[in-house]
């Protein structure tokens, strides 16, 4: 079937925009297709440093012709309404039909041509396109990311016609800037499109463009002997900042390695989109760096590489000038420039959140690791965390807050604990993160992350849809990241109000979920209105497996028997009270079950005391047979009054024994 072509052919498009831009193109031509009853074998679209590139396989020459029925007013309506119904169809009255008492309107529609439903929808896409910033140029009046210059658009081998603001389009691309050749080229189908680009220095697919600068990159370590220092993020950068991707290794003047390897290869990352090279036995940084070109040059890469190395050298100078100004003051003098510093307009100062980080960090000491020296390690680090936010390099460098604290605090001797823990105090910052593992950080890490989701929810600033301008979802569950590996016991109510530890439990199912847990087991334990998140966790993962044997589906289902009954009885009524008994002539399984219902409670409130949840299921698991027994031999809704009630209080032992474990009435299963 034939195959559709679009490219849409601009000035540079910033990198970090590419990728979204391809998905967006994708999903409006998928949208608008879909539309008009297309649905394309095949859809892929690609995004560069000058081009966005669909192609769809697969879509008919023309659509279909169409019949359309619609559903009108009664017959006898007012006026007003058919007339609107009318106009909504275009048709006259003696155009309608009737059936069973109601108007129908019945249109018949001529299919319409590909090419014509495409210029539609690409003049759409164009107009409508949702970059992030866009900008107008010379007298259009169009506007896109850069100057939008030339729309290649092929169908079936055939230009589709149409203009966007005085641009045609053609079957005309071009390749790459410098090195391709000066004339445009022709494209009938993307073989040949993709094939000329090719020809003409430019990797179309990003993927394979990331590909091509690892390979090369790493190759040109491999032959010194030496180890790329892998950056996800930066590849996906410079993979968008070129479209015939070459690396160059280049050569840093070695003085500057005594500068931490952080601010080293933020330096690079940030002013200048280098990767950084390390000794592979020592995983030390070398004094050379790997560039991306976007050409191939004539002397290997040699001029390219000195002015990077010279533009690198003085950002180097730079970042060693604030190294070494930042070490003329220590981190306690620096406490009271925060004063100075706006946490947010309704929460005070950083030096006001960093008092409230250390106070809540002592009282969250004992439950991390309970001795007097770990607290004392806690407040200190908690005090100077935030110190290094008023030094020059953090100012310079953001990204290295915390890291650049701890190297200052190195340099004034302070206990290894606490250096620790402000260099990772801002752990976990994403769920790929690591989680402080040393007591010290692991306790200032949260400290700093409740205070974040306390102050803020204080002041009514909650996460609402996809809005999180605070982080506080990622907060959250750093916070129960730290608390699980941690193995804190910590009495989340003492330190949360009920809206937050609702947050916690949403957070905390979100992660069970991503670990292949089911999200009404956590429901289902929550409802017990436990807060220590380590116990909850250890609950769930032992209910899961408890149901997932027969004696625990079997059981769950006696138990929704037992509480349907219940909800039906309290419908009529006060449910009876009092504890049931053992009557005269009672039916075996009616007497068994009060008596294993009576067993069950004590030992399941013992293992439940001892924290041994797996035995709590075991005698759980107890209750099956009898339970089963009781519903196929006896009859609740007995003729006797006496009898009728004894049974419902037995039901209501069933479900509270049950109801110590977990609320069965949340899992769904």
């Amino acid at each position: 079937m034939p195959q559709l072509l679009l490219e849409l052919f601009s000035e540079e498009i910033p990198a970090r925009m590419q990728a979204q831009a391809a998905r967006d193109l994708e999903r409006m031509a998928r949208d608008a297709l879909a539309k008009e009853g297309f649905l394309p074998e095949a859809l892929k679209t690609f995004a560069g440093p000058r081009r966005l590139t669909l192609v769809a396989e697969g879509l008919p020459a023309a659509q279909p012709d169409r019949h359309e029925e619609a559903k009108g007013p009664r017959v006898g309506s007012p006026d007003q309404a058919i007339e609107g119904f009318l106009r909504k169809t275009g048709l006259s009255r003696d155009q309608l039909t009737e059936r069973d008492g109601v108007y129908f309107a019945h249109t018949h529609k001529p299919g319409r041509s590909t090419p014509a439903i495409v210029a539609e929808m690409v003049e759409a896409i164009i107009r409508g396109f949702p970059w992030p910033k866009s900008m107008v140029s010379g007298t259009s009046r169009l506007r896109w990311v850069r100057p939008l210059k030339r729309i290649l658009c092929v169908f079936d081998g055939e230009i589709v016609p149409f203009t966007v603001d005085g641009i045609e389009s053609g079957d005309l691309t071009e390749g790459h800037r410098f090195m391709g050749s000066r004339q445009s080229f022709r494209a009938k189908d993307f073989d040949q499109y993709q094939d000329g680009l090719a020809r003409n220095f430019v990797v179309l697919d990003p993927e394979e463009r990331k590909e091509r600068i690892m390979d090369a990159a790493r190759t040109l370590c491999f032959a010194r002997n030496f180890e790329l220092v892998e950056d996800e993020g930066l590849l996906d950068e410079v993979a968008g900042l070129a479209e015939w991707p070459t690396p160059v290794m280049g050569e840093m003047d070695p003085a500057f390695l005594d500068l931490p390897p952080e601010v080293i290869r933020t330096s690079m990352r940030v002013h200048q989109r280098f990767f950084a090279v390390r000794d592979p036995q020592t995983g030390f940084l070398v004094p050379h760096f790997v560039t991306v070109a976007n050409i191939e040059a004539t002397d290997g890469g040699e001029t390219i590489s000195k002015g990077n190395a010279k533009v690198l050298r003085a950002r180097l100078s730079d970042a060693r000038f604030f190294w070494n100004e930042d070490l003329k003051t220590r981190l306690e003098d620096r406490l009271e420039k925060l004063k100075g510093v706006t946490y947010h307009a309704k929460l005070g100062t950083m030096s006001e959140r960093v008092e409230r980080i250390a106070a809540l960090a002592a009282e969250l000491a004992p439950f991390v690791r309970d001795d007097a020296e770990t607290k004392s390690k806690v407040v200190q680090a908690a005090r100077l965390a935030k110190a290094d936010l008023v030094s020059g390099m953090v100012g310079e460098f953001p990204e290295l807050q915390g890291i650049m604290g701890a190297y200052y605090a190195e340099k004034e001797g302070l206990d290894p604990d606490v250096v620790d823990a402000i260099r990772h105090h801002y752990r976990p910052q994403g769920p790929s993160d690591d989680v402080p593992v040393q007591a010290t950080a692991a306790t200032v890490a949260l400290a700093d992350k409740l205070d974040t989701l306390v102050s803020f929810f204080a002041i009514d600033e909650k996460p609402t849809g996809s809005r999180d301008p605070y982080a506080l979802r990622r907060a959250a569950l750093g916070v129960i990241r730290i608390i699980l590996q941690s193995r804190t016991r910590l009495p989340l109510k003492r330190f949360a109000s009920a809206d937050l530890l609702a947050f916690f439990a949403d957070r905390l199912k979100v992660l069970l979920r991503e670990q292949g847990q089911r999200h009404d087991l956590v429901d289902a334990v929550f409802a017990l209105g436990d807060d220590d998140l380590v116990r909850i966790v250890s609950r769930v993962d032992h209910l899961d497996r408890f149901l997932g044997t027969e004696d625990g589906k079997n059981l769950l289902a006696g138990y929704k028997r037992a509480v349907n009954i219940l909800r039906a009885e309290e419908k009529k009524g006060v449910l009876p009270g009092g504890e049931p008994v053992d009557m005269p002539n009672a039916p075996v399984e009616e007497s068994a079950l009060i008596n294993m219902t009576g067993h069950i409670q004590l030992e399941v409130g013992k293992a439940l005391d001892r924290e041994d949840f797996e035995g709590a299921m075991r005698e759980l698991a107890n209750l099956r047979l009898p339970v089963d027994a009781f519903f196929e031999k006896v009859l609740v809704n007995s003729d006797i009054p006496e009898e009728r009630d004894n049974r419902l209080r037995l039901l209501v032992k069933v479900r509270d024994a049950m109801g110590r474990v977990a609320d069965f009435a949340q899992v769904t299963g």
